[in-house]
């Protein structure tokens, strides 16, 4: 009998245990997955793209689960937390750095070991894929001191959002807006003229949260905001003071109501703004906001140096943080899809944003939607004046911002003259950067 016993198991188990594998399959994976992204992003209303990008990438990766931290207000603030992550050793797996805050933090990550380059994952991706994907202006921005840390995943360029209708009472042309300062002041000063409860324009440099805003108008009169190679601004002198003189004309003549960039926001959606400057990323809701009730159309940023100036590029690079093996391939699958033409595709119809990977230009993707939605288009003319974003040396770009902002606001509110105002605003710059 115990032989008989001994050969029923020997025949029954392996038949069982081949039944059991055959269930399995049937009815699936295990309901865990294999692999848990740690992914932190700034500013929650980009939840709105970051989650259905998470929740494709999962269809296509079921072994892999996406959690995302509570978002942070700014990149100033995520900027912030993430040094105080690395002291903790709490970093994530992926995190979306400022571009103008990036090479700050990796810095500051290199001196911790916490850094990881890329340059390794890329390449084993094969040759073509870089070139083939991004432009070498984009994918720059993910890099620092010529190492590549992250792939850019937002790009943008400041843009005028412009009251057609307004614009056009005032007796200026809505298809062709004025491209230097003085003329568009003027033009707001009319449409400000109009009905005083209307803002000719909105350029709410005093409140926004990082210092995009002043680097445009810096960088369109073809300054720089660091002298190469020192610990000295860049804007001490005729650029800084045009700069400053230029901001006090926004409320003077231009008409200009100073409130938060939110209620500017808002402002312009209700039709009370000739001309708002702000983000592409804002596109969709100011679009939906506006609906049909006033003909809205949008505009490049002006220059007055035509040869020399530009735009810094807003937005993030997306970087690896990951030490673990299993997450690090996790997490450059992830970085790839959010990045890919098919990902960016999400984000800028969305958005507004400039798309990082070139091949999302093409009719597979966002060809057709910005053939319907020329707005949207605006930004990808600005390419050929992008600049990069530039953070400051010595490691204290936010509290720099800061300070400057508090000196301009005091200049746009008339409580300093844009002359004695210039030289604390170069001070504050200066001693934080020493």
């Amino acid at each position: 009998m115990k032989q008989l016993a001994s050969l029923a198991c020997r025949t029954l188990l392996p038949r069982l245990g081949a039944l059991l594998s055959a269930m399995t399959l049937l009815l699936g994976a295990p309901a865990h997955a294999e692999t848990t992204l740690d992914v932190m992003y700034c500013y929650p209303s980009f939840a709105r793209f970051h989650e259905p990008l998470a929740q494709e990438f999962m269809k296509l990766h079921p072994d892999i689960t996406v959690k995302f931290r509570a978002p942070l207000a700014s990149y100033d603030e995520g900027h912030q937390a993430m040094l105080r992550n690395a002291v903790t050793n709490q970093l994530p797996d992926v995190y979306y750095s400022g571009y103008h805050l990036l090479g700050e933090l990796i810095h500051k990550l290199e001196a911790r070991d916490q850094a990881v380059r890329i340059e390794s994952l890329l390449k084993g991706e094969g040759d073509a894929f870089a070139a083939a994907n991004f432009a070498p202006r984009l994918l720059a921005l993910g890099q620092v001191d010529s190492r590549q840390y992250g792939l850019p995943f937002n790009a943008s360029s400041p843009i005028m959002y412009v009251n057609a209708d307004l614009v056009q009472k005032a007796g200026g042309d809505p298809q062709n807006m004025p491209t230097t300062w003085d003329g568009l002041i003027k033009l707001a000063g009319r449409i400000h003229a109009l009905d005083k409860d209307i803002n000719g324009l909105s350029y709410n440099i005093d409140a926004w949260p990082d210092d995009w805003l002043f680097q445009s108008i810096i960088d369109q009169q073809g300054g720089r905001m660091v002298k190469p190679g020192t610990k000295k601004a860049g804007f001490d002198g005729p650029v800084g003071l045009a700069a400053l003189r230029t901001l006090r004309r926004l409320v003077t003549e231009g008409g200009m109501q100073m409130v938060d960039w939110d209620q500017s926001r808002q402002q312009f959606s209700a039709g009370k703004t000739g001309i708002f400057f702000s983000t592409p990323a804002q596109l969709r809701q100011v679009t939906d906001a506006v609906g049909s009730s006033f003909h809205f159309t949008t505009a490049r940023f002006p220059l007055d140096d035509k040869t020399n100036g530009g735009v810094p590029t807003g937005g993030n690079a997306v970087i690896l943080l990951a030490k673990d093996p299993a997450k690090q391939k996790a997490a450059w699958e992830f970085m790839k899809f959010v990045t890919s033409a098919r990902g960016q595709k999400v984000v800028v119809e969305m958005t507004g944003y400039l798309p990082t990977n070139k091949l999302a230009l093409g009719n597979d993707f966002l060809g057709p939607f910005y053939a319907v939605n020329p707005n949207f288009k605006t930004a990808t003319t600005q390419i050929d004046i992008a600049l990069p974003w530039s953070g400051y040396p010595g490691g204290q770009s936010v509290r720099i911002w800061r300070a400057q902002r508090d000196v301009i606001g005091t200049v746009m509110r008339g409580e300093k003259t844009p002359e004695g105002a210039l030289p604390e605003l170069i001070k504050v710059t200066e001693d934080l950067m020493e």
